[in-house]
């Protein structure tokens, strides 16, 4: 077999949809599988059935790039989705052929210079982690590159400035996919410093500000990456060689705050595609937070403790089907201010995400830094739901008492506090003063009210929350006495 390319491809007389031609239209910081798997396979869609016409050049945002081998294989890769739809299990395949190249500014800091000359050139997205989105004051404008990903955001912008000669109509459209908050207010925030500190001119900044849209998005889809284990096989089955094949779900949201001419752009008219264009992110960041976050974490410590490893597997326990079901529809969605018919569509597919048959997702993983999670994901929906109907949810109440559960253990052993299920230990990995005090508080009389007294971990005293300590109490009792499965089965309404 041969390796993936517009040759190979002519000669298995290949009879997919690939665009071998197209004006080089977005700048990408990063080349991961997660964007290529997500923002690159929607280009790709969008090229085929809204004639976008856009191709993609990627930036190895660090030194560590596989710039060679996505120019080996002329940008081609093959997307693989996989999981539930619709309760249905689906495996779907697609090349994709929106990626013109990929260079590294780290090895030809010219040629990523000239990608800004290029006035075809419309849109900028990136994804270089959580830390990228970074200001440095290390960082210069002389850099061949500079460091901080947003210090060579503006080293490109001068260098369009500059070329031509702070045109309006030569800014661009950036599409940030980091996992910040305001990720695009972030961003242009760090590129205006940098534009002060190197003294460049004013007209630069104003350009910055004028010319240029700073959109901040919420993205969402699991993208797994290479599928090593199975390479050989599918390479077979496809008929070529490709070693930057990735594997995600077929679930996806894109959200971008930005003015709706982006939209249009964009060509997103008709194709179908899960991106939305709205002048409020807000609303779909808490959907995400509450339903998605909220419900794992709300239900994975407890599905631990009843003997569960998997998060699919534990979805086909009745009872914690039913727990995740009736804290979704009757605690959750009821707080979020988006229409009901969005709410049901989106947990209907978080359902589906949590019973999909090609992702191990390990409930110990999601345990990871709880008591945070817990604080960020559930508690203000109780807050909320409380002050709304002058009750508590009780659902969420109880998964606090079953993070005491999971929580609870003396024996601290490396990074990690040492529980007990079924006998054996497991790890109770969180940062090190939430794991001393449990260590400390969690044999004692006195450990419910210690911890929902601690208002370090919650930014509140939940004591002070009417009935929850007694609510809490009593879920604790049934759970020591009786076990987690007994215990939601109680509360779960017939």
């Amino acid at each position: 077999m041969e390796q993936l390319s517009y040759a190979t491809l002519e000669i298995m007389d290949y009879q997919g949809y690939s665009l071998k031609t197209a004006p080089e239209r977005i700048l990408q910081f990063g080349e991961g599988n997660f964007l290529r798997g997500f923002a690159d396979y929607f280009i790709d869609v969008l090229n085929e059935r809204c004639d976008l016409n856009a191709k993609v050049v990627l930036v190895n945002p660090t030194h560590r790039g596989k710039a060679e081998r996505f120019n080996a294989q002329e940008g081609l890769y093959t997307v693989y989705l996989r999981g539930m739809e619709n309760g249905v299990a689906q495996s779907k395949r697609r090349m994709v052929s929106s990626v013109s190249r990929c260079l590294s500014p780290y090895a030809d800091f010219e040629g990523f210079l000239q990608t800004a000359q290029n006035p075809d050139m419309a849109f900028v997205l990136s994804n270089t982690t959580e830390a990228g989105i970074v200001y440095d004051e290390v960082c210069q404008l002389t850099d061949a590159p500079a460091t901080a990903f947003p210090a060579k955001v503006t080293q490109w912008l001068y260098a369009r400035f500059t070329h031509f000669g702070g045109a309006a109509d030569a800014g661009v459209v950036f599409l940030p996919c980091e996992l910040i908050d305001a990720n695009g207010e972030a961003l242009k925030s760090c590129v205006l410093r940098y534009a002060k500190q190197w003294q460049l001119p004013q007209t630069f900044a104003q350009w910055i500000e004028t010319a240029n849209t700073f959109c901040s998005t919420l993205v969402d889809r699991i993208v797994t990456g290479y599928p090593s284990d199975e390479a050989d096989q599918l390479d077979v089955e496809n008929g070529y060689i490709d070693r930057l094949a990735t594997v995600g779900e077929p679930f996806a949201n894109w959200v971008i705050e930005g003015p709706q001419w982006v939209g249009e752009a964009l060509k997103l008219e008709g194709s179908g595609l899960p991106i939305l264009i709205c002048d409020d992110q807000g609303p779909y960041k808490k959907r995400k937070v509450r339903i998605l976050n909220g419900a794992h974490t709300s239900t994975a410590l407890a599905a631990y403790l009843m003997g569960y490893d998997i998060v699919r597997d534990c979805m086909a326990d009745q009872t914690i089907s039913a727990f995740l079901t009736q804290a979704l529809e009757q605690e959750i969605m009821p707080v979020i201010d988006l229409p009901k018919e969005d709410l049901a569509h989106f947990a209907s597919a978080v359902k589906d995400r949590f019973q999909n048959p090609y992702i191990d997702h390990k409930l110990l993983d999601i345990s990871l830094n709880s008591v945070s999670k817990w604080r960020a994901r559930v508690l203000p929906t109780i807050l909320e739901y409380h002050a709304q109907f002058g009750t508590l949810p009780e659902r969420l109440v109880f998964s606090f008492a079953a993070l005491l559960a999971f929580y609870t253990g003396k024996e601290i052993s490396g990074n990690s506090l040492l529980g007990c299920r079924d006998g054996a230990s497991y790890p109770i990995i969180d940062n090190m003063e939430v794991l001393q005090f449990f260590a400390q508080h969690s044999q004692d009389d006195g450990f419910i009210h210690a911890v929902a007294s601690h208002e370090a971990f919650w930014g509140c005293d939940l004591t002070a929350i009417p009935d929850f300590e007694a609510t809490v109490t009593a879920h604790w009792r049934t759970i020591a006495t009786q076990g987690l499965a007994v215990a939601m089965k109680a509360v779960v309404a017939d």
